[in-house]
């Protein structure tokens, strides 16, 4: 759920509990306000005054006068009948099943259950339906105005990345890393041969930290080493700073050269947005039934190529012959890196549970019969991709409030719109 729809849920529950039990129904009522094809009848706009007056008594401010809050409220609700004329015309709806969830997020808002938020309302004097109703109404207006406005927000890359280089978006966005960090020193006069024995010692101390040595037990015989707590991409030495980012908690480094000699650092931890997924590399051959060749027999041809595959004959080349992906079989059945949900839920779980070279039995898709080699796996970093995305969605949501006024200026101008004495 975003910020807007958070504030709509916990403001609505606001605005239903000083709704209280409408006057008896008025039998002589008058128009106020044609809108395009609709009318605005006085009675509404009563109701409305009397619920956002009720609302500033309870907040303890004084209201504006009279003939003002009027006018306001009257502009409000020629704006909100002119959007969910655009819903009607369009056949936008909330059906029943939407309408109950968000019921049941505006109970969860106020810390109620479902039946002690249709208590409070009816203790308040308000009609539990009115008010289901109410929130229909204001899901509506939120939908026409979100689909509305956002194609109007254009951000463009230079935008996200000098906002990713600003002050405020590096405190925002920036993970933090805890390197461990070692240090074979070379003096600047030392021999070819003296930088390479360092380099070899680095190598070694890398292999050993993979294999589970802790860094504090390596400092010995000249070697550095010391933690350098948690920083800021921003606030590592820029040799780190290239190496950090792209890996995962645990990881080692390569040794990297500088002037005082050679750095091995591991990540001991991340915070922010340091996240890593599981990415598969694999190939597959399509095979898809037709009027010529049914279901059985395009199985049995599956099976068939699987078989010479495993006999010694290249996937690459009968995926490039067979395979009826077109997007693949000119790449050899080539899918590259994969993230999880990427594929359908048949082809994911035969390729997630198929170890590295092995080619599966034939798997049944909605898209046919697929044979898969899985040719290896990695974790991947993608914090880079979730700031950026971070940084998209703060800027949207500071355009998203210009943009609406616009937008909404724009509809009253074009809206037919007769206001009656």
């Amino acid at each position: 759920m975003n910020k807007r729809q958070t504030t709509l849920l916990a403001a609505l529950f606001a605005l239903c509990l000083s709704t209280v039990a409408r006057a008896e129904t008025q039998w002589l009522d008058r128009i106020v306000a044609i809108v395009d094809d609709n009318v605005i009848l006085a009675s509404e706009v009563n109701d409305r005054v009397a619920t956002i007056e009720q609302n500033i008594a309870r907040a303890g401010q004084q209201s504006p006068p009279q003939e003002q809050l009027r006018k306001e409220v009257l502009d409000m609700l020629i704006l909100e009948n002119i959007q969910l004329q655009m819903a009607d015309r369009v056949g936008l709806r909330i059906d029943d099943e939407q309408l109950n969830q968000a019921v049941g997020r505006v109970a969860a808002q106020n810390k109620m259950t479902l039946p002690q938020f249709r208590q409070a309302l009816i203790d308040s004097g308000a009609s539990y339906n009115e008010v289901r109703e109410q929130i229909r109404r204001e899901m509506l207006l939120q939908r026409v105005q979100m689909g509305n406005v956002n194609q109007r927000i254009q951000i463009s890359d230079q935008e996200v990345n000098n906002y990713l280089d600003s002050e405020e978006g590096r405190a925002r966005t920036s993970p933090e890393y805890r390197l461990a960090h070692l240090l074979v020193p070379v003096d600047s006069d030392a021999s070819d041969s003296q930088r390479d024995a360092a380099l070899q010692r680095a190598k070694q101390l890398a292999n050993r930290l993979r294999s589970g040595s802790d860094y504090q037990s390596l400092a010995q015989g000249g070697i550095k080493a010391n933690d350098l707590g948690w920083r800021k991409e921003t606030d590592l030495p820029s040799l780190f700073a290239n190496v950090a980012p792209g890996m995962s908690d645990g990881q080692v480094s390569e040794p990297l050269k500088s002037a005082s000699g050679y750095h091995v650092i591991q990540l001991l931890e991340s915070r922010g947005l340091n996240e890593t997924i599981a990415q598969t590399r694999a190939r597959h051959i399509l095979l898809k039934p037709s009027a010529i060749r049914d279901d059985a027999e395009t199985r049995a041809l599956a099976a068939k190529l699987r078989q010479q595959i495993i006999d010694g004959e290249s996937f690459r080349d009968l995926a490039k012959e067979y395979s009826e992906d077109i997007g693949s079989a000119q790449e050899g059945g080539d899918l590259g890196w994969t993230s999880p949900g990427q594929l359908v839920p048949e082809f994911q779980e035969a390729m997630d549970n198929a170890k590295i070279g092995e080619v599966t039995r034939p798997v049944q898709s909605q898209y046919g019969w697929h044979i898969i080699q899985v040719e290896d796996r990695r974790q991947q970093n993608v914090s880079g991709e979730l700031r950026k995305r971070m940084a998209r969605n703060v800027l949207h949501e500071r355009k998203y409030q210009d943009e609406l006024d616009i937008w909404l200026r724009k509809i009253r101008s074009e809206a037919y719109v007769d206001i009656k004495n």
